[in-house]
């Protein structure tokens, strides 16, 4: 199995905001550049992660294709200048590293908030759509279930997923610290995507006055029902954004909805708004207007010091298991390379058996042919034992090549049939 993983995307770590809200995918749209990859790339898997901190192309190819897909990428979000930023994304072209970037961007080691519980779910997600439309492979599938083993390890043996410290969770805390300034302060969040639904549900229990909009309103309905809240048609959300002193947007669109001309007659006291979303959904010039605080995804801080603190301790250890799994894994790789082989000769060595017993027993008994059968098979099982132990061990030492070569030329493996 030739598998050679590669990796191209852009990240919180290396490209600002603007650039990560202009290629940001929702599920549509991730859909459609995987299958114009595998179309223009002839690439056979592919998986894309697209958040609001990155947005990753993993894909399995013999060559570099990080221009072509840039350039794909850019033809889907109408950036025509896409490789000219080239040098804020990241492109990785050797295979380990790639299964380790993605080993360690999936236990959350990468996130902005390190340990983010979102990250597993997106990549699960990701995983649901590629393998829903044939764009993954054996190598991805086993990947992917790999990881989301080491996943389950991590949550149970470390503390590195104990508390909440999620992007959502840091916006949660910032708005109980907000509600502070004001004696009875009014909260509207906009956007009930995964994450404006889990700001919401984190506010049940805060006793502020917190009001739900959402473009699809039954959801905010039903929402609102669950926790005790209001609702906010989405239809009036432009003419009584401005009534509220807490707003945060987690709205999946494609330009701002909340904007400085909302707030023209705001005249006095303080009003704070959170973006959550990518692209972003609130007028960032609306920080230009005087009591207004706006905060993105990039700058908010974290409210959460001693998960943070829990979980950096618990690095090394989720790092160990990293390492682990990761041996694992490429021990199931090596041991797919040599399995053609090993096939092969399991084969080869049937087809004597066979050619044998049906030269010289053509008239036995049914009996007797059973009897015969079942003894050569355990022959053969016990034959093909030591060269199938032996090529296994051979990777583990980067050796199976020698040992395949070997094997092909003493039995002539390379043909179908041995004569």
């Amino acid at each position: 199995m030739d598998i050679q993983f590669k990796y191209i995307g852009a990240s919180y770590q290396k490209a600002n905001i603007s650039l990560r809200e202009s290629i940001s995918l929702n599920e549509k749209e991730c859909l459609e550049l995987m299958l114009s990859i595998k179309d223009f790339c002839n690439c056979p898997e592919i998986l894309i992660i697209s958040t609001c901190n990155r947005t990753g192309i993993y894909y399995n190819h013999e060559k570099d294709l990080s221009d072509s897909i840039l350039k794909l990428l850019g033809i889907k979000k109408g950036i025509s200048s896409i490789l000219d930023q080239k040098d804020s994304f990241v492109s990785i072209t050797d295979h380990k590293q790639t299964v380790q970037q993605l080993f360690r961007v999936s236990m959350g080691l990468e996130s902005q908030v390190i340990g983010d519980l979102q990250i597993s779910n997106q990549f699960k997600k990701a995983y649901q759509l590629s393998a829903s439309n044939d764009l993954c492979g054996p190598f991805v599938h086993r990947l992917l279930h790999s990881v989301f083993f080491t996943n389950k390890r991590v949550a149970q043996e470390t503390s590195y997923r104990d508390g909440t410290a999620s992007v959502s969770y840091a916006a949660v805390e910032l708005i109980e610290d907000f509600a502070l300034n004001f004696i009875d302060s009014k909260v509207l969040i906009v956007g009930l995507g995964e994450m404006g639904e889990d700001v919401a549900k984190n506010l049940k229990d805060t006793n502020l006055s917190i009001t739900l909009c959402n473009r699809t309103h039954s959801t905010a309905v039903e929402l609102a029902n669950e926790l005790g809240f209001a609702v906010l048609n989405y239809d009036l959300l432009t003419e009584n954004v401005a009534n509220f002193d807490i707003i945060l947007s987690a709205a999946q669109v494609s330009e701002p909805i909340i904007n400085a001309s909302d707030f023209q007659n705001f005249t006095f006291g303080l009003k704070y708004l959170i973006d959550l979303s990518i692209p972003r959904s609130i007028d960032p010039d609306i920080s230009k207007i005087p009591g207004t605080l706006l905060y993105n995804i990039d700058n908010i801080k974290n409210q959460t010091e001693e998960t943070i603190q829990k979980r950096l301790a618990a690095v090394p250890i989720v790092e160990k298991i990293i390492l682990e799994a990761i041996e694992e894994f490429d021990n199931w790789e090596q041991e797919m390379e040599v399995s053609p082989t090993i096939n092969k000769l399991k084969n080869a060595l049937e087809d004597i058996r066979k050619e044998e017993i049906t030269r010289y027993l053509k008239n036995i008994d049914t009996a007797s042919l059973e009897v015969i059968e079942n003894i050569t098979r355990g022959m053969m099982q016990k034959i093909i034992k030591l060269p199938v132990m032996q090529l296994k061990a051979a990777c583990k030492r980067g050796e199976a090549e020698t040992l395949i070569d070997v094997l092909n030329d003493l039995f002539n493996l390379e043909k179908d049939t041995v004569k």
